[in-house]
């Protein structure tokens, strides 16, 4: 599980080198074809697994304590939701928080009859934020993770995705159909990493040349993905307490301080008017809107479904890591820390920044959105910040934020696909060793400036797409497993007999 995944990812970053116009026609060919005949699953996929999570809330699995009565927590609670949140949304928040919107508000879909730039277009920008960043997004990650949660620590399943589908076929999911889920998992990672990885380098490199005033081009693209590859192994060798948490705690507070900042500096009234009428949009047309029956297909695709495929993308692995920080609390409160208040956060955050966004592109005539179309979403959000009156200092703090989230989504990510890829590791042994570490981080960080330099922001949408395709299929049969859980009640719950 170590060295297949690898050599099939060196042997892409390879041949994309070698043969970049034949690799981006396959990979949009491949792209074409599973947003043409899969959107349907991962769309149903997004409303059952909410539907699943509020009955297991209710039922009584839901006052299950992972690990057992006498587990104790590793993280305090303040600790663990910043280590979720943080670990979970990485730098697309930050990159698409801003550019996003200006697409939903001047390029509507037709279907909707919306005037481009018009406050019911803004309504919808708003309103589709919310949908792509709170609750049906994080259900994906919550439903692999709680699976993993109760199989890990409650079951003593090996530390394998594997051991997610255990509640639904026994012991036959550790065979090689299980080595194979492990690998085809790890590739799907590295994809929906470098993805997130590649927005990254893009919203860094916008700011360091907006503050700086130049062109950087791809020498400056491979110096943040060195520093932010060698920025998470440092964090790695720290460990969970001082590295993940610590950074994840100040990158938190970043955040706060960020949406503080722009809800005092911002047009405010307009902002949480615009929010409150995306509200009550979001909850009016949730069902068709999630199922893509009120807007073009093509729109649904490319944006909607995108968007769940790169959360899919992460899930599997991510899935480990989310797991493993939930000993000691109840199922009830996984489902807090991982749905429902990163989705509130999610909410807070776009009201300040997609409003803000949205409120002086209306002002200026959608002259935000003329930057977008002329020099890409790079410069986007800086623009915004500038719009605010920011200045430099504050620009510096967001290129900052964009850089630790990163970091902390990285440095958790890879620790779990390092320890997926390592033999021994147990919940009191749960790191692997740094080397592997770093053999995956250098990985996924080459994947990424491939992609960038290949691809550019296209080529990053169809990475997304093409990791979350095979998750799709792993998070679908962990939530089956966490039905089956659920239903059986507390013989399933409970820690399997040595």
């Amino acid at each position: 599980m170590f060295f297949t995944p690898l050599a099939v990812l060196l042997a892409a970053v390879v041949l994309s080198l070698w043969q970049a116009a034949a690799v981006v026609a396959a990979e949009t060919a491949i792209n074409d074809w599973i947003l043409r005949y899969f959107s349907p699953l991962f769309a149903w996929a997004g409303i059952g697994f909410l539907a699943l999570l509020a009955g297991i809330a209710v039922s009584p699995l839901g006052g299950r304590i992972i690990g057992g009565p006498a587990a104790k927590p590793i993280l305090t609670r303040w600790r663990w939701f910043a280590v979720t949140l943080c670990t979970t949304i990485a730098t697309g928040i930050l990159f698409w928080g801003a550019a996003e919107p200006l697409f939903h508000l001047n390029d509507p879909p037709a279907m909707l009859g919306l005037e481009a730039g018009s406050d019911a277009a803004a309504t919808f920008a708003m309103s589709t934020m919310f949908l792509h960043w709170t609750l049906t997004p994080y259900a994906i990650y919550t439903v692999a993770g709680l699976a993993f949660a109760l199989v890990y620590y409650n079951r003593r399943e090996p530390f394998s995705l594997s051991s997610l589908f255990v509640p639904l076929i026994g012991r036959r999911a550790h065979g090689p159909v299980g080595t194979g889920i492990d690998i085809i998992c790890l590739y799907a990672l590295v994809a929906g990493m470098a993805a997130s990885l590649g927005a990254g380098l893009l919203a860094l490199a916008g700011g360091v040349e907006g503050i700086g005033g130049f062109d950087g081009g791809t020498p400056l693209r491979w110096a943040i993905a060195g520093a932010i590859v060698a920025s998470f192994l440092i964090s790695a060798a720290t460990g969970l307490q001082k590295g993940i948490a610590g950074l994840s705690v100040l990158n938190t507070w970043l955040f706060f301080a960020i949406i503080a900042f722009v809800l005092i500096a911002g047009p405010t009234a307009e902002m949480i008017g615009l929010s409150l009428r995306g509200v009550v949009d979001y909850f009016q047309t949730f069902i068709p809107r999630n199922l893509g029956l009120d807007v073009n297909t093509g729109w649904h695709r490319q944006w909607t479904i995108f968007n769940w495929a790169n959360w899919f993308a992460w899930a599997p692995v991510t899935a480990l890591f989310l797991g493993r920080l939930a000993v000691g609390y109840s199922v009830r409160a996984f489902i807090m820390y991982n749905l429902i208040l990163p989705s509130l956060f999610g909410a807070v955050w776009m009201t300040a920044i997609a409003g803000a966004t949205i409120a002086f592109d209306q002002q200026s005539g959608a002259g935000l959105y003329a930057v977008l179309t002329a020099q890409g979403p790079d410069p986007v959000l800086f623009r915004l910040f500038s719009a605010l009156g920011g200045g430099p200092v504050v620009a510096g703090i967001v290129l900052f934020a964009i850089f630790l989230s990163y970091v902390a989504g990285a440095d958790a990510n890879v620790s779990a696909m390092s320890a997926l890829s390592t033999h021994g590791i147990t919940p009191d042994a749960p790191e692997a060793p740094l080397w592997v570490q770093a053999v995956w981080g250098i990985t996924v960080g080459l994947v990424a400036i491939v992609l960038v330099a290949g691809g550019g922001i296209d080529g990053i949408r169809m990475m997304s797409v093409l990791g979350g395709f095979p998750a799709l299929f792993v998070i679908v049969g962990a939530a089956l497993s966490l039905a089956v859980m659920a239903v059986r009640g507390r013989h399933e719950a409970a820690p399997a007999q040595s």
